[in-house]
Protein backbone atom coordinates (compact mmCIF):
# COMPACT_ATOMS: atom_id res chain seq x y z
CA UNK A 1 0.00 0.00 0.00
CA UNK A 2 1.53 3.29 -0.90
CA UNK A 3 1.70 6.30 0.83
CA UNK A 4 -0.43 8.97 -0.59
CA UNK A 5 1.14 11.13 -3.12
CA UNK A 6 1.76 14.39 -2.65
CA UNK A 7 1.30 14.59 1.16
CA UNK A 8 3.56 14.77 3.62
CA UNK A 9 4.29 11.75 6.06
CA UNK A 10 3.19 12.27 9.34
CA UNK A 11 5.63 10.85 11.95
CA UNK A 12 4.35 10.11 15.66
CA UNK A 13 7.73 9.45 18.22
CA UNK A 14 7.01 8.24 21.45
CA UNK A 15 9.43 7.25 23.93
CA UNK A 16 9.45 3.93 26.27
CA UNK A 17 11.95 2.37 28.55
CA UNK A 18 15.44 3.69 27.45
CA UNK A 19 18.16 6.79 27.99
CA UNK A 20 17.28 8.98 25.45
CA UNK A 21 19.99 8.60 23.58
CA UNK A 22 19.24 7.56 20.30
CA UNK A 23 17.11 10.80 20.36
CA UNK A 24 20.25 12.81 21.14
CA UNK A 25 22.07 11.15 18.65
CA UNK A 26 19.79 12.04 15.94
CA UNK A 27 20.63 15.59 16.59
CA UNK A 28 23.87 15.12 15.20
CA UNK A 29 22.43 14.72 11.80
CA UNK A 30 24.64 16.10 9.05
CA UNK A 31 22.34 19.20 8.67
CA UNK A 32 22.27 22.49 10.16
CA UNK A 33 18.17 22.02 9.51
CA UNK A 34 17.15 19.55 11.08
CA UNK A 35 13.11 20.16 10.64
CA UNK A 36 14.03 22.14 7.15
CA UNK A 37 15.54 17.88 6.54
CA UNK A 38 12.88 16.46 7.09
CA UNK A 39 10.34 18.80 5.63
CA UNK A 40 12.70 18.76 2.30
CA UNK A 41 11.44 14.69 2.12
CA UNK A 42 8.14 15.20 3.16
CA UNK A 43 8.25 14.13 6.68
CA UNK A 44 5.92 15.62 8.52
CA UNK A 45 7.02 15.60 12.65
CA UNK A 46 3.69 14.95 14.36
CA UNK A 47 5.43 15.26 17.74
CA UNK A 48 8.84 14.16 19.52
CA UNK A 49 8.91 14.09 23.58
CA UNK A 50 12.16 16.22 23.26
CA UNK A 51 12.12 18.27 20.03
CA UNK A 52 8.15 19.75 20.13
CA UNK A 53 6.69 21.97 22.29
CA UNK A 54 3.03 20.31 22.79
CA UNK A 55 2.86 18.62 25.95
CA UNK A 56 -0.28 18.00 28.52
CA UNK A 57 -3.78 17.60 27.18
CA UNK A 58 -2.57 18.77 24.00
CA UNK A 59 -0.71 15.83 23.18
CA UNK A 60 -3.03 13.31 24.34
CA UNK A 61 -5.43 14.97 22.42
CA UNK A 62 -2.87 13.94 19.29
CA UNK A 63 -2.52 10.66 20.32
CA UNK A 64 -6.24 10.46 20.77
CA UNK A 65 -6.98 11.38 17.43
CA UNK A 66 -4.14 9.18 15.66
CA UNK A 67 -5.39 6.49 17.31
CA UNK A 68 -8.70 7.21 16.58
CA UNK A 69 -8.12 7.43 12.57
CA UNK A 70 -8.94 11.41 12.66
CA UNK A 71 -5.16 11.81 12.29
CA UNK A 72 -3.60 9.66 9.50
CA UNK A 73 -0.60 8.28 11.34
CA UNK A 74 2.54 7.02 8.03
CA UNK A 75 4.90 6.34 10.70
CA UNK A 76 5.06 5.48 14.29
CA UNK A 77 8.44 5.70 15.95
CA UNK A 78 9.47 3.84 19.10
CA UNK A 79 12.60 3.93 21.09
CA UNK A 80 13.36 2.42 24.12
CA UNK A 81 12.02 -0.98 25.10
CA UNK A 82 8.20 -1.82 25.90
CA UNK A 83 8.00 -2.37 29.63
CA UNK A 84 5.67 -4.95 30.23
CA UNK A 85 5.77 -5.34 33.80
CA UNK A 86 4.77 -6.13 36.55
CA UNK A 87 2.82 -9.06 35.79
CA UNK A 88 2.21 -8.01 31.76
CA UNK A 89 0.39 -4.91 33.21
CA UNK A 90 2.43 -2.53 31.11
CA UNK A 91 1.72 -0.37 34.81
CA UNK A 92 6.01 -0.16 35.47
CA UNK A 93 5.38 2.81 32.57
CA UNK A 94 2.38 4.81 32.29
CA UNK A 95 2.03 7.34 29.95
CA UNK A 96 1.76 10.83 32.21
CA UNK A 97 -1.85 12.08 32.42
CA UNK A 98 -3.46 9.42 30.68
CA UNK A 99 -3.71 6.48 33.33
CA UNK A 100 -3.39 4.05 30.56
CA UNK A 101 0.45 2.22 30.26
CA UNK A 102 2.35 3.14 27.31
CA UNK A 103 2.65 -0.47 26.11
CA UNK A 104 -1.16 0.11 25.55
CA UNK A 105 -0.45 2.94 23.66
CA UNK A 106 1.94 1.30 21.45
CA UNK A 107 -0.15 -1.48 20.58
CA UNK A 108 -3.61 0.61 19.95
CA UNK A 109 -0.81 3.17 17.98
CA UNK A 110 0.61 -0.30 15.50
CA UNK A 111 -2.61 -1.32 14.84
CA UNK A 112 -3.67 2.35 12.91
CA UNK A 113 -0.03 3.15 11.66
CA UNK A 114 1.10 2.43 8.26
CA UNK A 115 4.30 1.79 9.12
CA UNK A 116 6.02 0.87 12.32
CA UNK A 117 9.98 1.61 12.86
CA UNK A 118 12.16 0.55 16.28
CA UNK A 119 14.77 3.34 16.92
CA UNK A 120 17.27 1.91 18.90
CA UNK A 121 18.24 -2.19 19.94
CA UNK A 122 16.45 -0.97 22.49
CA UNK A 123 12.91 -0.69 20.24
CA UNK A 124 14.26 -3.53 18.62
CA UNK A 125 15.07 -6.20 20.57
CA UNK A 126 14.95 -5.02 24.60
CA UNK A 127 18.59 -3.86 24.74
CA UNK A 128 20.36 -2.60 27.98
CA UNK A 129 16.82 -1.89 29.09
CA UNK A 130 16.33 -6.08 29.04
CA UNK A 131 19.79 -6.94 30.61
CA UNK A 132 20.37 -9.36 33.56
CA UNK A 133 17.35 -10.35 35.34
CA UNK A 134 14.77 -7.85 33.12
CA UNK A 135 13.04 -7.32 36.22
CA UNK A 136 10.54 -4.61 33.95
CA UNK A 137 9.81 -7.24 31.67
CA UNK A 138 11.72 -5.23 28.84
CA UNK A 139 11.00 -6.20 25.33
CA UNK A 140 11.27 -5.06 21.53
CA UNK A 141 8.30 -4.62 19.42
CA UNK A 142 8.74 -7.75 17.51
CA UNK A 143 11.45 -9.58 19.06
CA UNK A 144 12.99 -10.47 22.54
CA UNK A 145 16.35 -10.71 21.65
CA UNK A 146 17.04 -12.59 18.68
CA UNK A 147 13.57 -14.77 19.34
CA UNK A 148 10.84 -13.31 17.20
CA UNK A 149 7.63 -12.12 19.36
CA UNK A 150 8.16 -9.32 21.35
CA UNK A 151 4.70 -6.88 21.96
CA UNK A 152 3.29 -6.63 18.56
CA UNK A 153 4.07 -10.63 17.99
CA UNK A 154 6.03 -12.59 15.02
CA UNK A 155 3.27 -12.03 12.58
CA UNK A 156 2.73 -8.49 12.48
CA UNK A 157 2.45 -6.75 9.90
CA UNK A 158 1.66 -3.25 9.73
CA UNK A 159 -1.37 -1.39 7.50
CA UNK A 160 1.34 -0.76 4.85
CA UNK A 161 2.81 -4.48 4.24
CA UNK A 162 6.06 -4.26 5.99
CA UNK A 163 7.28 -5.90 9.73
CA UNK A 164 8.62 -3.71 12.37
CA UNK A 165 11.61 -1.72 11.04
CA UNK A 166 13.98 -2.20 13.32
CA UNK A 167 16.66 0.43 13.06
CA UNK A 168 19.06 -1.20 15.62
CA UNK A 169 22.01 0.08 17.21
CA UNK A 170 23.13 1.84 20.71
CA UNK A 171 22.77 4.66 20.03
CA UNK A 172 21.53 4.37 16.35
CA UNK A 173 23.54 6.61 13.88
CA UNK A 174 21.43 9.80 12.75
CA UNK A 175 21.59 9.15 9.04
CA UNK A 176 20.30 5.35 10.03
CA UNK A 177 17.11 6.83 11.49
CA UNK A 178 16.49 9.97 8.76
CA UNK A 179 17.62 7.70 6.15
CA UNK A 180 14.84 5.47 6.75
CA UNK A 181 12.40 8.02 7.73
CA UNK A 182 13.25 9.39 3.71
CA UNK A 183 12.81 5.83 2.19
CA UNK A 184 9.46 5.58 3.75
CA UNK A 185 8.43 8.92 2.74
CA UNK A 186 9.41 7.98 -0.75
CA UNK A 187 7.58 4.87 -0.66
CA UNK A 188 11.33 3.26 -1.23
CA UNK A 189 11.44 0.60 1.24
CA UNK A 190 10.32 -2.59 0.32
CA UNK A 191 10.40 -6.61 2.42
CA UNK A 192 13.60 -7.08 0.49
CA UNK A 193 15.38 -4.15 1.69
CA UNK A 194 14.93 -5.05 5.20
CA UNK A 195 16.91 -8.30 6.35
CA UNK A 196 16.24 -11.41 8.04
CA UNK A 197 16.35 -8.88 11.60
CA UNK A 198 13.47 -6.36 10.03
CA UNK A 199 16.91 -4.18 9.50
CA UNK A 200 17.26 -1.67 6.69
CA UNK A 201 20.07 -3.46 4.30
CA UNK A 202 21.36 0.37 3.42
CA UNK A 203 23.41 -0.09 6.61
CA UNK A 204 22.68 -3.42 7.69
CA UNK A 205 24.34 -5.59 4.96
CA UNK A 206 27.50 -4.19 5.77
CA UNK A 207 29.88 -5.04 8.51
CA UNK A 208 31.68 -2.38 11.08
CA UNK A 209 34.65 -4.17 10.17
CA UNK A 210 34.34 -3.28 6.62
CA UNK A 211 36.72 0.52 6.45
CA UNK A 212 38.28 -0.19 9.64
CA UNK A 213 41.69 2.42 10.24
CA UNK A 214 43.22 -1.16 11.93
CA UNK A 215 42.28 -3.44 9.21
CA UNK A 216 46.32 -3.93 8.16
CA UNK A 217 46.97 -5.11 11.60
CA UNK A 218 43.99 -7.27 11.59
CA UNK A 219 44.97 -8.71 8.46
CA UNK A 220 48.78 -9.46 9.61
CA UNK A 221 46.73 -10.73 13.22
CA UNK A 222 49.01 -8.00 14.92
CA UNK A 223 46.97 -7.55 17.96
CA UNK A 224 46.55 -5.01 20.46
CA UNK A 225 46.68 -6.45 24.38
CA UNK A 226 45.86 -3.08 25.84
CA UNK A 227 43.72 0.08 24.75
CA UNK A 228 46.16 2.66 24.19
CA UNK A 229 48.13 0.17 21.18
CA UNK A 230 47.79 0.39 17.35
CA UNK A 231 46.85 -3.16 16.87
CA UNK A 232 43.92 -4.80 15.64
CA UNK A 233 41.48 -5.16 18.82
CA UNK A 234 39.27 -8.85 17.96
CA UNK A 235 42.11 -11.15 19.16
CA UNK A 236 42.34 -10.00 22.68
CA UNK A 237 40.27 -6.54 23.35
CA UNK A 238 36.70 -8.13 22.39
CA UNK A 239 36.29 -6.37 19.07
CA UNK A 240 33.24 -7.84 17.36
CA UNK A 241 33.30 -5.39 14.59
CA UNK A 242 34.18 -8.55 11.74
CA UNK A 243 30.39 -9.87 13.08
CA UNK A 244 28.35 -6.72 13.51
CA UNK A 245 26.29 -5.94 10.95
CA UNK A 246 26.61 -1.77 10.55
CA UNK A 247 28.47 0.60 8.45
CA UNK A 248 29.96 2.50 11.08
CA UNK A 249 33.80 2.75 9.49
CA UNK A 250 32.25 4.24 6.18
CA UNK A 251 29.57 6.21 6.75
CA UNK A 252 31.55 7.98 9.94
CA UNK A 253 29.73 9.68 13.12
CA UNK A 254 29.70 13.37 12.78
CA UNK A 255 31.65 12.98 9.24
CA UNK A 256 34.77 11.76 11.39
CA UNK A 257 34.46 9.05 13.96
CA UNK A 258 33.74 5.68 14.93
CA UNK A 259 34.20 3.52 18.12
CA UNK A 260 37.24 1.47 16.70
CA UNK A 261 38.54 4.95 15.15
CA UNK A 262 38.35 6.35 18.68
CA UNK A 263 40.56 3.61 20.46
CA UNK A 264 37.23 1.26 21.34
CA UNK A 265 36.41 -1.96 20.39
CA UNK A 266 33.09 -2.52 18.99
CA UNK A 267 30.79 -4.08 21.37
CA UNK A 268 28.09 -5.35 18.80
CA UNK A 269 25.92 -2.68 19.15
CA UNK A 270 23.49 -3.71 16.57
CA UNK A 271 23.16 -7.26 17.27
CA UNK A 272 20.24 -8.70 19.85
CA UNK A 273 22.43 -9.81 22.75
CA UNK A 274 24.61 -7.23 22.77
CA UNK A 275 24.01 -6.52 26.01
CA UNK A 276 24.71 -9.60 27.49
CA UNK A 277 27.40 -10.90 26.16
CA UNK A 278 28.96 -13.47 29.21
CA UNK A 279 31.76 -11.90 29.59
CA UNK A 280 33.74 -7.88 30.02
CA UNK A 281 33.57 -6.06 27.02
CA UNK A 282 36.68 -5.40 26.41
CA UNK A 283 37.34 -9.38 26.96
CA UNK A 284 37.49 -11.73 23.87
CA UNK A 285 36.89 -15.03 25.31
CA UNK A 286 38.52 -18.18 23.57
CA UNK A 287 38.09 -22.01 23.43
CA UNK A 288 42.11 -23.32 22.84
CA UNK A 289 43.39 -19.85 22.26
CA UNK A 290 40.97 -19.12 19.45
CA UNK A 291 37.83 -16.81 19.69
CA UNK A 292 34.86 -17.94 20.00
CA UNK A 293 33.20 -15.14 18.01
CA UNK A 294 34.86 -15.50 14.51
CA UNK A 295 34.17 -13.38 11.81
CA UNK A 296 30.67 -14.10 9.66
CA UNK A 297 32.48 -14.89 6.96
CA UNK A 298 35.47 -17.70 8.08
CA UNK A 299 35.37 -21.09 8.73
CA UNK A 300 37.10 -21.84 12.31
CA UNK A 301 39.89 -23.63 10.29
CA UNK A 302 40.61 -21.14 7.69
CA UNK A 303 41.14 -19.05 10.51
CA UNK A 304 43.32 -20.75 12.37
CA UNK A 305 45.35 -21.68 9.42
CA UNK A 306 45.93 -17.94 8.14
CA UNK A 307 46.34 -16.61 11.50
CA UNK A 308 49.27 -18.45 11.67
CA UNK A 309 50.87 -17.61 8.05
CA UNK A 310 49.86 -13.88 9.03
CA UNK A 311 51.70 -13.81 11.83
CA UNK A 312 54.69 -15.33 10.48
CA UNK A 313 54.53 -12.42 7.35
CA UNK A 314 53.54 -10.06 9.52
CA UNK A 315 56.33 -6.78 8.05
CA UNK A 316 58.29 -5.25 10.50
CA UNK A 317 56.85 -1.85 10.65
CA UNK A 318 53.17 -3.19 11.29
CA UNK A 319 54.29 -5.96 14.28
CA UNK A 320 55.95 -3.05 16.02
Amino acid sequence: AALRAGDEVKVLWLQSGGCGGCSLSLLGADTTDFHGALASAGVELLWHPALSTASGDEVLRLLDDCRSGRVALDVLCLEGAVLRGPGGSGRFHLLAGSGQPMMQWVLDLARVARHVVAVGSCAAWGGITAAGPNDTDACGLQFEDSHRGGLLGEDFRARGGLPVVNVAGCPTHPDWVMGTLMALAADGLAASDLDALGRPRFYADQLVHHGCTRNEFYEFKASAEKPSDLGCLMEHLGCKGTQAHADCNTRLWNGEGSCTRGGYACISCTEPGFQDPGHPYHHTPKLAGIPIGLPTDMPKAWFVALASLSKSATPRRVKS
